[in-house]
């Protein structure tokens, strides 16, 4: 099936460059080898112009690295990178990976590339990228979209009040993005160009250990970066967990999640070919379908239209609504029965062993379930000095110990807990009219149960 023209957009509306040696293609933000329409994209220019396909990839590091990234994320990207290689490779399609920046190594290599095709994400620093390399490449640049399901703007034209005002507007239009992609069969290898890779993927732990990064936050055993972990867990899980989903999804402790918000983070997988799987699933009822696709698809792309259309969605006073920050502020001076340090939370010292958990499974797994996190940022609210303090800590500890942090639907999800997407409830301390959530939300779950999971995950990382 054609790549749908909704996906594509025009950076740079120049005729091919005549004497161009390849098609280059920046792999930045779609890390896989397969259902990449960006990547399909340069196939079929590539043999409409009897040119090899080259991709590249800009690996920060030190000083230049990625915002808030460390040694637990990179572990996680670079098996990613890896696999991705090999499946490049076998496509015969070259890779070249530089330590610079992703519009660095684009502008570089674009001198001698007939097209430049880039794939899409949402985030400031990416917009940045892209600017960068349409103001500075003189041949054709196409961008083509492959991180959501509806582009944010076939979506919506506007930043959204909530699921509420975005869902109907997705459902009226995903069955069009919701299809199946074709593997291109490249035409001409890319072998024999002459174009080397400064950093060799095919070790990431090689690599790994080469960086100027932080290592206070360790690589995790609970989870493999790689579009084939990816499609593996994904098929494992629809086979089993996902027949309760419906059901389950708002128990950490009955093991219904899918595990793959890490891999969406870092491009390893399709949202499409998620979505497609679950639609073909055998296991689960309509009911179990419905619910995994209002997460996968509205509740992230609601995440994507907010970042998408809020300058600063980093920033309280920009990503929270007016309404939130008015009552926040009218209770700030409430009495909190406990504050605690931005360590004591960090080490998961607090009163509340519940909270603690959800902490530590964070902290040593770099995962915790959507439930506890809810939870978890509401009580970071309730136990800091002020809302801006707890709004920047939440934050903080979001980005530094999840797999999937510093994403659309990390800035969104701590945004949510201060007042974002949701309505004035009832007035109470500290929050104001902002939602309140007390432990009495634990009951919903085997809180016994999730403690002994943790304790289990924990040791396992030791």
């Amino acid at each position: 099936m054609a790549i749908q023209a909704g996906r594509i957009r025009i950076l740079h509306d120049a005729a091919p460059r005549r004497g161009g040696a390849y098609v280059l293609y920046l792999l930045q933000q779609a890390n896989r080898a397969h259902f990449n329409p960006a990547l399909e994209y340069a196939i079929e220019e590539a043999n409409r112009l009897a040119l090899p396909v080259v991709a590249c990839f800009g690996l920060l590091d030190g000083a230049s690295g990625f915002p808030e990234a460390n040694a637990r994320h990179y572990a996680f990207l670079l098996q990613g990178l890896a696999d991705a290689r090999a499946g490049l490779d076998e496509r015969g399609i070259g890779l070249v990976v530089r330590k610079a920046s992703p519009a660095e190594i684009a502008i570089d290599l674009a001198r001698d590339a007939a097209l430049l095709v880039l794939d899409r994400g949402y985030l400031a620093i990416q917009k940045g990228w892209y600017a960068e390399i349409a103001g500075r490449v003189d041949t054709r640049i196409v961008q083509v979209e492959g991180d959501v399901v509806v582009p944010v703007e076939a979506a919506s034209g506007r930043h959204e009040y909530g699921a509420r005002t975005l869902r109907p507007k997705l459902h009226r239009v995903w069955d069009e993005y919701i299809q199946p992609l074709r593997p291109r069969r490249v035409a001409r290898r890319a072998d024999g160009l002459g174009l080397t890779s400064a950093v060799d993927v095919s070790d990431p732990d090689a690599v790994l250990a080469g960086m100027s990064l932080d290592r206070s936050v360790p690589p995790v055993k609970r989870f493999r970066g790689g579009e084939s972990a990816a499609r593996a867990r994904l098929a494992a899980y629809l086979a089993g967990p996902f027949a309760d989903y419906g059901t389950n999804r708002g128990k950490p402790e009955a093991g219904a999640a899918s595990h793959m918000s890490p891999y969406l983070h870092f491009g390893q997988i399709s949202p499409v070919e998620i979505a497609l799987a679950v639609r073909a699933a055998k296991a689960g009822a309509a009911e179990d379908r419905a619910s995994y696709l209002e997460e996968v698809v509205v509740r992230r792309e609601l995440a994507m239209n907010h970042v998408f259309y809020t300058e600063r969605y980093d920033a309280y006073a920009q990503a929270v609504p007016d309404w939130a920050r008015k009552t926040l502020a009218a209770h700030e001076g409430d009495p909190r029965p406990h504050l605690y340090s931005e360590a004591e939370l960090a080490e998961g010292r607090t009163h509340d062993r519940h909270w603690n958990a959800a902490q530590a499974e964070m902290r040593e797994t770099g995962y915790m379930h959507n439930h506890l996190r809810m939870y978890w940022g509401k009580k970071i609210l309730e136990w800091s000095p002020s809302p801006e303090e707890g709004f920047a800590r939440t934050l903080r500890l979001n980005n530094r110990y999840f797999l999937d942090g510093r994403d659309p639907n990390s800035f969104t999800n701590v945004a949510w807990v201060y007042g974002l997407h949701d309505r004035p409830w009832a007035r109470r301390k500290v929050f104001g009219t902002v939602r309140y959530q007390s432990e009495n939300s634990l009951r919903k779950i085997d809180a016994k149960a999730y403690l002994r999971s943790v304790e289990a995950l924990c040791a396992a990382e030791r």
